[in-house]
């Protein structure tokens, strides 16, 4: 999985198995590397509509395929796992566009590189990629795609929201003892993104390690309003959203009216809130009014952010919220599990969208599948 953070790639090893109508997976190992400076340009050129070029798009859809393959060696190696013994592979790829809606006479669309023949060949695995573009066939709008594998693993007897805060936030509803046509999902807006590009322009680092920077400054609320009047907030769910409301073009305004008002530690901060502060408001406007939530399991980077996971504590104080860890499960690992289960259901023929998370007509198989080089 490499997501929309752009900060590099995640590989998870995973066990998986049937129990009655569910599945187990077993996190095995967990392997994550940077993403190399040279091919986070690359990617944040082939996004900008003003510097993107094709041949740019051609050679770095092979380039990511490389990277992810040898993503799924290191993993294996870590585990000390013979890589000839995986089953599959899948692959989310690194989104470069996401057009969730017809935009005049751009249609609705979603674009993921990281070529699977490249993966194939170099894994001698069979490969499962390109998961979003069927369920878009049908109507939806690609993402979120993770709570089909939260139904799989997190329904319980409670009334549960799961989190998740990588480049942009998405929630999965689980209402207690819930049936598949329970569980819904959305994204809520802004995760990471905006701190961390906020962290490469002010401070020189990648992240908010540990949210200590947003600790220490203050939140601006007159910021704060301009910024939850993001039109993106307002639209009703099922939605998502990407670099395209969030990215660099977002952040360039923010800094243009606010920078020169505003120090370092404080504009973080804000934008650390920001992120608090939109998950709220969908709870408050799209989740309480129908769901009693009791407990929120937040995943992600985001779950590292002590500052931000405090927000959000404050923010809900009727519900308790939790990591991951605090289950038993990986924070930085969820979405690459997610995405191990979605290959294995599409490998057996079962559908993995949720219609009441993405928007589409109806339940359909996900991805497209890429042979080995020799067969299996």
């Amino acid at each position: 999985m490499s997501g929309t953070s752009l900060d590099g790639v995640d590989a998870a090893l995973v066990k998986i198995e049937e129990e009655e109508d569910s599945l187990k997976a077993k996190l095995i190992e967990f392997y994550q590397a940077d993403m190399p400076s040279h091919l986070k340009e690359e990617i944040k050129r082939s996004m900008d509509p003003q510097t993107s070029r094709i041949d740019l798009l051609c050679s770095l859809n092979f380039k990511l395929g490389y990277w992810f393959a040898e993503a799924v060696k290191k993993v294996c190696e870590a585990a000390n796992f013979p890589i000839e013994e995986l089953d599959l592979v899948g692959s989310h790829g690194q989104t470069l566009y996401h057009i969730p809606k017809s935009e005049g006479n751009l249609s609705r669309s979603t674009l993921q590189l990281g070529e699977p023949s490249i993966i194939a060949y170099e894994t001698g695995a069979l490969v499962l990629s390109n998961f979003r573009p069927m369920d878009m066939a049908a109507g939806g709008e690609g993402a979120p795609l993770v709570p089909y594998t939260d139904y799989l693993l997190f329904r319980s007897e409670k009334y549960r929201a799961l989190q998740n805060i990588g480049g942009i936030s998405n929630v999965t509803v689980l209402p207690a003892f819930a049936s598949i046509d329970d569980v819904s999902g959305s994204d809520t807006g802004p995760g990471n993104m905006i701190i961390d590009e906020l962290c490469v322009r002010l401070l020189g680092v990648p992240f908010d390690n540990e949210g200590r920077v947003a600790a220490k400054g203050k939140v601006h609320s007159d910021l704060l309003e301009e910024l939850l009047q993001h039109p993106f907030l307002k639209r009703k769910p099922p939605k998502s959203t990407g670099r395209e409301d969030f990215g660099e073009a977002f952040v360039d305004q923010l800094l243009a009216k606010w920078n020169q008002r505003l120090g370092n530690n404080d504009l973080i901060a804000t934008a650390t809130q920001f992120t608090a502060s939109s998950i709220a408001h969908f709870y408050e406007n799209y989740l309480f009014p129908y769901h009693p939530i009791q407990e929120v399991i937040i995943s992600g980077g985001g779950a590292s952010n002590h500052t931000l996971v405090r927000m959000i504590q404050e923010l809900l104080p009727n519900c308790r919220v939790l990591v991951q860890e605090d289950l038993g499960f990986c924070s930085q690992a969820k979405e690459a599990i997610a995405f191990a289960v979605l290959a294995y259901e599409t490998y057996h023929k079962r559908c993995g969208n949720i219609p009441k998370a993405t928007g589409a007509k109806e339940r359909v198989i996900l991805g497209q599948i890429t042979y080995p080089p020799h067969g299996i």
